[in-house]
């Protein structure tokens, strides 16, 4: 017997979780930003460092918010033909003990069939870094 994969999300619906994303970052609520994640979730923000799962992610996001982060696309989310969605953007942040930076990236993210993110690849490289 032939199993067949649920299809992906909508592209809308994938779109809306990703500006939910930017929003949730932009008024400080992580747990709204959690929430948008699968339970199972990898993120690798950046793309070459080690993956974070579970309970790291909310960990991550909570940084986040104590870090002042927010979000500037720069240009609209894009769509795919199948379950990913991804967007470029600076977010600007204060990490403790330092300035506030800007980081210039380009998120990936994959989405189950009921529009969680299952994945988010950050690519961003030393280069992409400077004051704010």
């Amino acid at each position: 017997m032939e199993t067949s994969n649920p299809p992906p999300p909508g592209q809308a619906a994938m779109k809306a979780a990703l500006q939910a994303y930017i929003d949730c970052t932009n008024v400080g609520d992580a747990a709204g930003i959690t929430a948008l994640f699968a339970p199972d979730a990898v993120i690798e923000d950046p793309v070459g460092t080690p993956p974070k799962t579970g309970a790291e992610i909310a960990a991550w996001f909570a940084d986040s918010v104590a870090f002042d982060a927010r979000i500037a696309p720069l240009g609209p989310i894009r769509g795919s033909h199948a379950n990913e969605a991804a967007f470029a953007f600076d977010v600007e942040f204060t990490p403790p003990g330092s300035p506030r930076l800007r980081i210039r990236s380009i998120d990936v993210c994959r989405f189950n069939d009921v529009g969680l993110i299952t994945s988010l690849r950050a690519y961003w490289g030393p280069e992409d870094i400077e004051p704010a």
